[in-house]
């Protein structure tokens, strides 16, 4: 059974910094992307970065020069480090995995709050 398990999330003040981990475990094979989507109260989710097993990146507009995603293909994990964070960033964060097959699979997400 494919499990994403994210950690890393939190409350930090703005213009703070955290970091996201997800791991994905399980008979997963064939990852062609591996990235991060939120979901903010009241609103649609939404995508924040992607990256492809060859490192291609894409970020949302309002993330950019602010987020870094990464991923270790070995440990099939993907990371995102969040700098200079605001209060509208706070929403959960949720884990996405792509398969070359055209599956995807989702984690539960992790709850990142950026108040003071």
């Amino acid at each position: 059974q494919v499990q994403l398990v994210e950690s890393g999330g939190g409350l930090v003040q703005p213009g703070g910094s955290l970091r996201l981990s997800c791991a994905a475990s399980g008979p997963i094979f064939g990852i062609n992307f591996m990235g991060w989507y939120r979901q903010a109260p009241g609103k649609e989710r939404e995508l924040v970065a992607t990256i492809t097993i060859g490192r291609m990146i894409n970020y949302a507009d309002s993330v950019k020069g602010r987020f870094t995603i990464s991923r270790d293909n070995a440990k099939n994990t993907v990371a995102l480090q969040m700098n200079s964070l605001k209060p509208e960033d706070t929403a959960v964060y949720i884990c996405n995995v792509g398969l070359v097959s055209g599956m995807d699979y989702w984690g539960k997400g992790t709850l990142v709050t950026v108040s003071s």
